[in-house]
């Protein structure tokens, strides 16, 4: 059984979506190494979606899937934050999940030079 994953960012703090914005999602096996399944960016919209991640083809995708079990999401928000000449105290977020079924799994991430905050979204 797996799920599919998206994201998006709005910028909280300017009112509008945050484009441009690399991401990465790991797998966190039982033994707690990470390996690297797929990198995105954030499109005009402020939107990773489902079909758009970049999977990491030196993996036996087969045994990383978005299969039940933990994950995290980085995003590297620094470049972000640097582009709008501000001075961020979050250089990268990072959100540890866990996909528990085959559903679908949407983290949105609401962003601003000091803060942020997350939840699953639909």
């Amino acid at each position: 059984m797996s799920g599919t994953l998206s994201s998006h960012i709005l910028d909280t703090h300017l009112g509008k979506p945050a484009a441009d914005i690399a991401v990465t999602l790991h797998r966190v096996p039982a033994n707690g190494e990470t390996y690297l399944l797929a990198t995105g960016v954030t499109n005009a919209d402020g939107r990773v979606a489902a079909d758009s991640w970049k999977f990491d083809t030196s993996i036996d995708i087969a045994k990383y899937h978005l299969d039940v079990g933990r994950y995290t999401l980085t995003f590297a928000t620094q470049a972000y934050f640097d582009a709008q000449n501000l001075t961020a105290f979050y250089p990268q977020v990072v959100i540890d999940f866990m996909i528990s079924d085959g559903g679908h799994y949407h983290v949105p991430l609401l962003l601003s030079a000091h803060g942020y905050s997350t939840y699953r979204g639909s």
